[in-house]
């Protein structure tokens, strides 16, 4: 384990942590709020402990596997006990367990909330809330390697332990120049929702956060309604944004290079048919509680998109809707965005892959002497991804079930409110259903209760892997 190596990129973190900062406090200073010594404060503890860590770069620069999974693991929990500072000094969030909670849920783009009146809030830590969903959205890592070298070319298993999905590859042979590519696409995409949000009826200051809360796909909002305030014209730029970073960044990569067939793979086909169906369903189950077909087909598009995508914006409290639809959206929250894009969720290329090991293992049995390999969009799928999805899925419901266990001994919740409670945190959703539906917030759970969903956040966002290896043995073996 290369120990100082890790020290001097943890440094790095908060070092890029305190540039963070500087977003809500030019707020503050524009907005003119006495939040601007609380968030200044945090920005220097940041840069001392920076510095401290950072100030010498080990000569043993090498990245395995494992310091990736520890390196990842250290930094989200550094981010957000950092993060929440700002919260806690301000005393806009009393409790430091609740400002734990809330940046938590910034930093993985769930978007559950404590806050029972959004609008009360400062500005700049509105607009903190919201940036926190830009920078987890891709992966803070993933943004440092754009700027910074880390490990002379073996950056690879940093990426990998952060992005989400099964397997991640390079766009291009240097890893710094495929992370440069990413946040490009990632910053276009965010600039050009936010144009045209302000031809709708948002001010500059709500375009920027609603902006960052869809890119990264996480869904604080600005109003106590969520979106449902806002007119249907920002509602469908909304909709349309969530579904778009769903997708594999890849994709978006692929079509600028002209390679259109490769870009609409297996899993982009596989999640617009998931879309169009729950769509579709849900419509046609929900069309006589609406004026009209076309409103119906809005909220209906605007929430599955929201749910599909793991954002967590609302335009209808859809845990008042039919026990059918309710059904389908439970699905989609579990199954998610596509593995590469800023979404959560099981991931649609797991699933395709775990659809098509069940017909491999039913092959089989009928014609026991036949060899058979799972492919996807014409190419083998290696044993290795096959094993780790099969690993991934049994270690997703035994934490699961054991979150669900905790949540409701701890506050005695009832069955849909503890299972949507932790289906919506795990998969980094944001709203469950009854208690913890649209219209509620989380800020009514014990502390104990608050602090496993925290831990799901953090294990969800990371795919479980890295932050399970904090807690194994072997890792911090020579």
């Amino acid at each position: 384990m290369n120990h100082k190596m890790i020290r001097n990129i943890l440094g790095w973190i908060l070092l890029f942590q305190a540039c963070f900062l500087l977003v809500p406090l030019i707020a503050a200073v524009i907005y003119r709020e006495n939040t601007l010594l609380s968030i200044l404060a945090s920005i220097l503890i940041c840069l001392a402990a920076g510095l401290l860590l950072a100030r010498k770069k080990p000569q043993n620069t090498t990245i395995y596997a494992k310091e990736g999974f520890v390196i990842v693991s250290l930094s989200w929990v550094l981010l957000s006990l950092t993060g929440a500072l700002p919260f806690w000094f301000t005393r806009e969030i009393p409790s430091f367990v609740d400002a734990l909670f809330e940046t938590v849920s910034g930093f993985t783009t769930t978007g559950a909330s404590i806050l029972p009146e959004v609008e009360t809030m400062s500005k700049s830590l509105l607009l903190w809330r919201s940036f926190t969903h830009w920078v987890g959205g891709m992966g803070v890592l993933v943004f440092i390697m754009a700027f910074i070298p880390l490990s002379g070319g073996q950056n690879l298993h940093i990426m990998r332990a952060e992005s989400p999905g099964p397997s991640v590859s390079k766009l291009v042979p240097r890893i710094r120049t495929t992370a440069i590519i990413l946040y490009t696409i990632y910053l276009v995409l965010t600039l050009v929702e936010c144009v045209l949000l302000l031809f709708g009826d948002t001010t500059v200051f709500e375009a920027l956060n609603i902006s960052f809360s869809t890119a990264g796909t996480g869904g604080f909002g600005l109003r106590n309604d969520s979106m449902a305030s806002f007119s249907p014209y920002t509602q469908i730029v909304v909709t349309v944004f969530m579904l778009l970073f769903s997708v594999n960044f890849s994709c978006f990569y692929l079509i600028l290079i002209g390679r259109l067939k490769d870009a609409f793979n297996c899993e982009f086909r596989t999640f617009l048919i998931i879309v169009a169906t729950a769509i579709t369903l849900i419509t046609v189950n929900m069309r006589h509680a609406f004026d009209s077909l076309g409103e119906a087909l809005r909220h209906v598009s605007f929430t599955v998109a929201s749910l599909i995508s793991t954002t967590g914006f609302s335009t209808e409290n859809f845990g008042n809707w039919s026990e059918f639809s309710r059904l389908i959206l439970i699905f989609v929250m579990f199954i998610g965005a596509c593995a590469g894009s800023t979404g959560g969720g099981i991931k649609v290329s797991r699933l395709v892959i775990l659809v098509k090991g069940i017909g491999k293992e039913l092959s089989t049995m009928v014609h026991t002497k036949q060899i058979k390999k799972i492919t996807v969009d014409k190419r083998p799928v290696e044993h290795e991804v096959v094993r780790s999805v099969n690993v991934y899925m049994v270690s997703y419901l035994l934490i699961f079930a054991v979150s669900m266990t905790l949540v409701t001994l701890f506050d005695q919740m009832d069955l849909v409110s503890g299972f949507t409670a932790v289906l919506a945190t795990f998969n980094n959703v944001g709203p469950g259903m009854n208690l913890v539906d649209a219209a509620s917030n989380y800020g009514f759970l014990s502390i104990p209760s608050k602090l496993v969903l925290t831990c799901d956040m953090l294990i969800g966002r990371l795919e479980l892997f890295p932050v399970l290896l904090l807690f194994s043995p072997a890792t911090w073996k020579k």
